[in-house]
């Protein structure tokens, strides 16, 4: 199947198989497959926490070529019950994910993320390493308070007026750092009264989808407002709960999965996951074959960023058989997407 010419992506699909797995007795996961059914297995983890998947995310692979996985993590999407907290944690996010490869009988997988979908993907290659075959990992964020801060308190120096919007239906006293922000935004999403919830979940998810373009674009804004409960709610949980990870995890375990081949693809004007994120990343992980998008913002669908994406996997074929049964890993390593990274290029 060819490319769309004028976007690179290519045309709308829709899944050939659907179902829900049930998780433990409560959260029942949403999944989907499209594309090749025995094609090469990449599962797309989207963003967030709390955002769900996209049908736009299909259009990022060769439909004759990847059996195209896509899911919603507990409470995101179409997964049951919308917007629920309970055991709603990274290490419940792992096992669920880990739950559905066996569930779909896949032995190993592309694992394909973007910025909180990143996050998760590095954690899952991290517990389950020989489950992948590569990472490809768009707008790196590591959950750190650090990024946090800049997300709720920093990004203001761009974006002024988005942060006005913000914070006006704060207090005061809730408005003095991103700390107090996001403590009185959990207490407002979290509240039980939809009057009271879904115009703070609007108001978070609009800041958002505004500041994760280079240049303005609705249709991205649009998309975040779509899913504004299960994102802002989900995102204020994991945000004040660390990721229920220890401090630093995901950069301290690096070392687990520098075999695995990867491409970290990243904006040079995301505001949404500042690049030094990423670059903290290639620091401990030379390795990676890292791709900075010049013009790029935070979106996946910025232009130079989908484009890159496309580009990858693309790429990705060239080194699996024509049958999209077997993952030679040697030609993986033989330089094919080495020279992008500047570490490995000096």
């Amino acid at each position: 199947m060819t490319l769309h010419s004028k976007n690179a992506l290519y045309p709308a699909i829709e899944p050939y198989h659907t179902g829900y797995l049930n998780l433990d007795g409560y959260h029942q996961m949403y999944w989907e497959e499209s594309g090749n059914p025995t094609g090469v297995p990449v599962l797309v983890i989207h963003g967030g926490p709390g955002a769900g998947s996209s049908p736009q995310t299909r259009r990022f692979f060769d439909p004759s070529y990847y059996r195209i996985i896509l899911y919603d993590q507990r409470g995101a999407g179409q997964s049951l019950p919308h917007g629920d907290l309970k055991d709603n944690t990274t290490p419940h996010l792992i096992a669920d994910m880990e739950k559905l490869r066996a569930h779909l009988g896949v032995e190993k997988w592309v694992v394909f993320g973007g910025s909180w979908g990143a996050t998760l993907g590095i954690a899952y290659a991290e517990a389950h390493p020989d489950s992948c075959l590569a990472l490809i990992l768009r707008g790196i964020f590591l959950c750190r308070r650090s990024e946090i801060e800049w997300f709720l308190w920093g990004a203001q120096t761009i974006f002024p007026e988005e942060f006005r919007k913000l914070v006006a239906p704060l207090k005061p006293e809730e408005r003095t750092d991103w700390w107090a922000i996001l403590q009185a935004y959990y207490k407002l999403l979290t509240n039980p009264d939809s009057d009271v919830h879904m115009p703070a979940a609007k108001i978070w998810s609009c800041y958002e989808g505004v500041i994760a373009t280079l240049l303005p674009n609705p249709d991205v804004v649009a998309a975040y407002d779509a899913t504004a409960l299960g994102l802002a709610r989900i995102e204020a949980h994991y945000f004040l709960h660390d990721i229920f990870l220890p401090e630093n995890d995901l950069l301290n375990k690096i070392d687990r999965i520098r075999h695995i081949p990867t491409v970290i693809v990243h904006g040079r004007y995301d505001i949404v996951c500042p690049i030094i994120s990423a670059d903290d990343v290639v620091q401990k992980w030379p390795e990676a074959d890292y791709r900075i998008i010049p013009d790029g913002g935070h979106s996946a669908f910025e232009p130079g960023v989908q484009r890159e994406l496309v580009k990858v996997m693309e790429e990705l074929k060239k080194l699996t058989n024509n049958k999209g049964n077997t993952f030679h890993e040697t030609i993986f390593f033989s330089g094919v997407f080495s020279c992008h990274n500047p570490y490995n290029c000096l």
